[in-house]
């Protein structure tokens, strides 16, 4: 049904409505109105008093709204005029989309852990989660440049400075942060009260995966042969909810979005592919042998992940499409000699999917043609990182290059260059975020000063495309700990995004 009209109608304007040679009573003009563009409605405007009324219907504008993506969470009640509101909208979006394509915004460098070398970095929402080889867990919330946390402790005895272990990986969602260590411990943090962790899981081995649901409180891990899911009970007591054993070490894991009450994950190991419910066994979802798996993404309804063909019969490297439900293979995309390293199945627009390949190509595929719609020389090694939308694209390379691109155009926009290759990059509408992790994680040439540990330390950087001045007013901070009380300093760099080759 069509929401109820909310404008106010002239006193002077009947009921019904002249449609040419027939009069239409409002609400019915209203629906034939609604199947109209904004062009249309802006003509239909100018031929009568009683047109214009209609065509200028907040329920008509307000639809527009929600079609075209402009504030989704917004009722018809929250503004008087949504003609207006659809007008700002897009000007914004108009102004963000110039400033990408001319890199015009802001850029600052969030601060490292002195005497500590970037091991990995996840981020959601504009909130950013890094983890060092000294143990330290950082997070910065690049939304407010603010963050209520000041920083993320573990419950290592704090007097052996040094002798934590190296984080492995962290993930983050909007309202929680996790940790893997080498040692096989796992720590998570509740956002919203912050510092000391409200769970601690412990393997008998090294973590080899980890994964967290970016819609509820779902953690994965993968340790030796067994893969396990926590998450809270009904009275917020964290608990396994599923574990599963394998036949092989498990090098990706991914937790599916939007299961409901259960969940589930996809893992791969080797040239295994499995499905893990949390209310059934572990099921094989592909595996041919000698054909191991090289990148794993996953969506509400299906999984892409690349596979290496080796053998006596070659047939290229390609990525397979399953759907989740079906458990069956719908597509193979691409025909590389390179191993497919990254591939982005859930940030992509509808029907396409984006990867990257060791041959420094980048590749749309076309899921309605099963074929590649656009291919790009990128990189000058393998790409390590790529996300795209609905006419841009940001790749990142093993060279430690960041491209952003017009796909539509099959233009480079402009790029920028860090020493250590590119191993997480994350973007929306007006921010970007990304970061470069040192092969080496070791510190050398310790009893130098902090600057002279730059070049092997890694680096992060945030991108905001919706400010229109050539630098940040404030810095962007980062969360402290109480063990450093000198770190704490964000760098703002200049605007034209100068390339950094330190």
């Amino acid at each position: 049904m069509p929401e109820a009209s909310t404008s106010p109608r002239p006193q002077n304007e009947m009921d019904d409505v002249p449609f040419f040679d027939i009069q239409l009573p409002y609400e019915l003009a209203i629906n034939i109105f609604q199947y109209l563009d904004r062009k249309d409605l802006g003509r239909c405007a100018q031929v009568s008093k009683t047109w214009k009324v209609i065509a200028e219907d907040e329920v008509l504008w307000y639809r527009l709204c929600r079609q075209e993506g402009h504030l989704p969470e917004s009722s018809i009640s929250d503004y008087s005029c949504w003609k207006l509101i659809f007008q700002e909208c897009r000007a914004k979006e108009h102004m963000l989309r110039t400033n990408w394509k001319n890199r015009k915004g802001a850029v600052s460098e969030l601060e490292h852990v002195p005497d500590a070398v970037l091991c990995d970095v996840h981020s959601h929402d504009g909130v950013v989660i890094a983890g060092y080889t000294s143990g330290d867990v950082r997070v910065w919330d690049t939304r407010t440049w603010d963050y209520t946390a000041p920083f993320l402790d573990s419950e290592y005895e704090e007097d052996e400075p040094g002798m934590q272990p190296y984080v492995s990986f962290v993930r983050i969602n909007s309202s929680l942060a996790v940790a893997a260590y080498e040692d096989g411990f796992l720590n998570i943090w509740d956002l919203r009260t912050g510092k000391y962790p409200i769970h601690r899981f412990e393997h008998d081995a090294r973590i080899q995966a980890l994964a967290l649901s970016q819609e509820d409180a779902t953690v994965a891990t993968a340790s030796a042969f067994d893969v396990v899911m926590l998450r809270p009970n009904d009275e917020g007591y964290w608990q396994i909810a599923a574990e599963f054993e394998v036949q092989k070490l498990v090098d990706y894991l991914e937790i599916v979005p939007d299961t409901g009450r259960y969940p589930v994950a996809v893992a791969t190991a080797g040239d295994l592919v499995y499905l893990l419910k949390a209310e059934d066994s572990a099921r094989t979802l592909h595996y041919v042998y000698g054909q191991p798996v090289t990148c794993l993404d996953v969506s509400a309804n299906q999984a892409a992940f690349g596979v290496k063909s080796l053998g006596w019969v070659y047939e290229g490297n390609k990525i397979l499409v399953y759907s989740l439900e079906a458990e069956r293979c719908l597509s193979k995309l691409g025909n590389a000699l390179g191993d497919f390293t990254c591939v982005n199945l859930r940030d992509s627009p509808p029907n396409l999917m984006v990867s990257g390949n060791m041959d420094r190509r980048v590749r749309i595929h076309d899921f309605r043609t099963d074929k590649i719609a656009l291919s790009l020389s990128a990189h000058q090694l393998g790409v390590s990182a790529v996300q795209m939308d609905d006419w841009k694209i940001v790749s990142g390379g093993e060279e430690g290059l960041v491209s952003v691109w017009d796909y539509r155009m099959n233009q480079k926009l402009w790029e920028v260059h860090s020493r250590h290759p590119v191993r997480h990059l994350s973007f929306n509408s007006h921010s970007l975020i990304t970061a470069n992790v040192p092969y080496e994680r070791v510190v050398r040439n310790t009893d130098l000063d902090f600057t002279a540990h730059r070049r092997h330390r890694g680096l992060i950087h945030a991108y905001e495309f919706a400010v229109d001045r050539l630098a940040l007013q404030s810095t962007l901070p980062v969360c402290r700990s109480s063990a450093d009380p000198t770190a704490g300093h964000g760098y703002a760099l200049a605007l034209a995004f100068p390339q950094d080759r330190s």
